[in-house]
Formats: C-alpha cells, sequence, structure tokens
C-alpha cells in the first residue's frame, strides 16, 4: 500500500503537505471567524510536513525510485491533463457567473487525477485521498449552499484535511524505514 521506495514516500509527503497548505489557505477566503484559527493551524502544521518530506526527498534524491522515462512521461501527461481541464473549467465557470464554483471543480479535477497517478506511482493507497477528494468535491456545492458558507470555505478545510493526512502518513512512513 505504501511506496516502495523512501524518496518516493518522502515526495508524496512533500507534494500533498503543499498543496494541503494551498486548500487550508484557499478555504481561508470567507470562511466563518471561528475557523480561520484551524484553518490557519492546519496551512501551518501543512507547511511543516512538506519541509520534512522535502527535506527526506532530498536526503534520499540518489535512492531507488518508481520515476523513470516512462513513468515521467505518463505522470506528465496526467498532469498536463489535469492542468487543462482545471483551467477549462475555471474558466467556464468564471464565464458563466459561477466564480464561486471553482473551488469545487478544481478539488473534483484533483481528485480524479490522483486515480490514474496512484497506478503510474505504484501507490495504490493513493486512490483512498483520490476518492475522499472527489466525493467532497461533488457535495461541496451544493452543503455550502446549504449552509450559506463560501464553496472554498467547504472544500479548501476538506482537501486540506484529507492531502495533510495522507502527507502526514507519507512522512511516518519515510521516517520508520
Amino acid at each position: 500500500m505504501t511506496p516502495e521506495h523512501v524518496r518516493d514516500a518522502a515526495g508524496l509527503a512533500a507534494v500533498f503537505g503543499f498543496f494541503a497548505m494551498a486548500w487550508f489557505g484557499w478555504a481561508q477566503e470567507g470562511p466563518p471567524r471561528p475557523w480561520v484559527k484551524f484553518l490557519a493551524a492546519g496551512s501551518i502544521l501543512s507547511i511543516l510536513v512538506a519541509a520534512a518530506g522535502g527535506f527526506l526527498l532530498w536526503r534520499h534524491w540518489s535512492d531507488g525510485t518508481v520515476f523513470g522515462d516512462a513513468t515521467g512521461r505518463s505522470f506528465g501527461i496526467i498532469v498536463g491533463i489535469e492542468f487543462a481541464a482545471a483551467g477549462l473549467g475555471a474558466a467556464l465557470l468564471a464565464w458563466r457567473g459561477r466564480a464561486d464554483a471553482i473551488s469545487a471543480w478544481i478539488a473534483f479535477v484533483v481528485g480524479v487525477h490522483l486515480f490514474p497517478v496512484a497506478v503510474v506511482l505504484e501507490i495504490p493507497a493513493v486512490h483512498i485521498p483520490a476518492a475522499l477528494i472527489t466525493v467532497a468535491a461533488i457535495g461541496a456545492v451544493p452543503l455550502a449552499n446549504a449552509k450559506g458558507l463560501k464553496t472554498s470555505a467547504v472544500i479548501g478545510p476538506l482537501a486540506g484535511t484529507v492531502l495533510l493526512a495522507t502527507a502526514a502518513m507519507s512522512l511516518v512512513d519515510a521516517l520508520t524505514r
């Protein structure tokens, strides 16, 4: 369930920690006031996990990795499709006057793109955050509307928490080998 190589576990901790911080930050666009301190704490914890993962990644850079020419190419194609879908969808939502739904759209694209990433990187456990983020993204707009919240205040903490938990588990995995 975990990456075969320490370098890949550390890289997962660094990348997911960084993006967890970004999601907690996006959630601060307009959350209920009592949430701000928790969102800030999530951002700080996320960047600490990302930094620790980045340090371990650097320390294990010369170790084995699943990344090779074919893996790198496949990964690049997946990420390219993700960026294109996210950008086009965000532009369409903005054009249609639905900018409030952009954060949910981006989260949906992120969640969906993690499914093939899990396969390419040979990390089956990544299917779990993929599913959780995808489901959270689908429910974010209706939940935000029902509670009178900004969509980013709903999806940001959900995606941030899933990514932070995954990053922390990857960091622990990398540290305990």
